[in-house]
């Protein structure tokens, strides 16, 4: 596929990506606007140069937060340019970034010609950050031609991707990732994807994953503790997080046969958590939780004061119904279920849970972070699950021996630590590359 082939792809589906964000504007104020900023129509030319990030959604944006922060701390001067492509995602950019100076965020151009045209005349960046696999062949191509530095970081390409890339589409690849000054691969072998696309062997690096340098805020985990002890004082707790349609009523069945087994023993029932990847599914899953016959309490309104105390421990799930709350309640679990994985979506981030020293467990379908899912099984953190059954397996062997939790926690958080260091790469090749672009002492580095 060329790329004329590919813009024209890109303008038939146009009208109806136009009408799919009307109609959410329509649905949601909240989301009114979003189309023209696709679009980048009504950009505010800028002349201070900022240095652009770019990540696809809220997976992108937690790898991206330790990196944007360590910026913020080394160069305070240079202005920074944060682009989603997701509303969830710049929703949860927004939590997390929201609060830094400088730091402008909005949404990610579409990769047609006219609007990587519009946004890079507006945004004028110094330089361009992108995340994982974001190969957007018009946008780079724009910032190439304007001889701004592009990186790739964190960067990863499955070998199915990568063959299909060059099978459909093998000479707009091949452009694509040599419009790349840089690119740092997750392993050795996405490196060696990437060169068999057509990047310069020489542009390729091992930087790492950038997910693997998150630390979790001291915040969260005080939160945890206080949620834990209001919550769900003396009975366990699991956390189901990011599920997929399918996969809530899998973690309902296993607990319901949690609840009958406790109930049998006459020990307290768990807790379970369900935090919804999307938000719009949210009722959708509360309505799944009643019908099945659970006490159910939404996290959205709790922190009123409304909530009566006998409620709250007669709850068996939680649904989380708000962005950017699964951090707290990881931190609050014995264990972690981790969703994406029992759908064929690719798994979420497992990272999180791990740095928390929670035990993990996931579905067959942990393609989206292979190499982070392969080392969390080897150390035995990661159990693997496929139905209710074993879900419901696993949950016990792990609820009952307070020994193996701890260890396979432990063993979890083992493997963040040792993996890290990939934000310290990137860093120093963003360091690099804002040397040769800016003019003589335009964004210093912190003394």
């Amino acid at each position: 596929m060329g790329r004329a082939l590919y813009s024209l792809l890109l303008r038939v589906a146009l009208p109806a990506q136009a009408l799919r964000y009307l109609w959410r504007g329509w649905r949601d104020p909240a989301n009114r606007g979003s189309l023209r900023a696709h679009l980048a129509l009504g950009m505010q030319p800028r002349a201070d140069r900022p240095l652009w990030l770019h990540a696809a959604s809220v997976g992108e944006v937690q790898a991206l937060t330790s990196l944007v922060r360590r910026l913020r701390g080394d160069f305070p001067g240079l202005p920074l340019l944060v682009t989603v492509g997701t509303a969830t995602g710049l929703a949860r950019a927004r939590q997390l970034l929201g609060a830094l100076p400088a730091l402008t965020l909005r949404e990610a151009p579409w990769d047609l010609p006219g609007v990587a045209r519009r946004f890079m005349k507006s945004a004028q960046p110094c330089a361009a950050v992108f995340v994982e696999t974001e190969l957007w062949p018009n946008l780079l191509q724009q910032s190439s031609r304007a001889g701004i530095p592009l990186l790739l970081a964190s960067a990863r390409v499955s070998e199915r991707s990568a063959g299909r890339y060059r099978r459909w589409a093998g000479a707009l690849m091949r452009d694509t990732v040599r419009a790349f000054t840089c690119i740092g691969a997750q392993t050795a072998a996405d490196r060696e994807r990437f060169i068999a696309l057509g990047a310069k062997p020489d542009a390729v690096e091992c930087w790492g994953n950038l997910k693997f340098d998150f630390t979790p805020p001291p915040d969260a985990i005080a939160r945890g503790q206080a949620l834990r002890a209001r919550l769900a004082a003396g009975r366990p707790v699991w956390v189901a997080g990011s599920t997929h349609a399918g996969e809530e009523d899998t973690c309902l069945a296993a607990h319901a046969s949690l609840v009958r087994q406790a109930q049998a023993r006459g020990a307290p029932a768990p807790l379970l958590v369900i935090a919804p990847r999307r938000p719009e599914r949210f009722d959708e899953v509360a309505r799944r939780v009643e019908s099945k016959g659970f006490a159910l309490l939404r996290h959205v309104g709790l922190d009123d004061g409304l909530v009566a105390a006998d409620r709250v421990a007669a709850a068996q799930v939680l649904l989380v119904d708000q962005l950017g709350e699964l951090l707290p309640y990881y931190a609050a679990a014995d264990v972690a279920f981790v969703g994406g994985s029992l759908v064929p979506v690719g798994g979420h981030n497992l990272l999180e849970p791990a740095a928390l020293a929670r035990p993990l467990l996931a579905g067959p379908h942990t393609g989206n972070a292979p190499e982070v899912a392969a080392r969390l099984e080897e150390s035995g953190a990661l159990l693997r699950v496929t139905d209710s059954l074993s879900l419901a397996g696993a949950l016990r062997e792990l609820l009952e021996d307070a020994a193996v939790m701890r260890r396979r926690g432990e063993a979890a958080a083992a493997v963040v630590a040792a993996h890290g260091g990939a934000t310290t790469r990137a860093l120093a090749a963003i360091s690099a590359a804002l040397a040769r672009q800016a003019e003589p002492g335009a964004y210093p580095p912190a003394p």
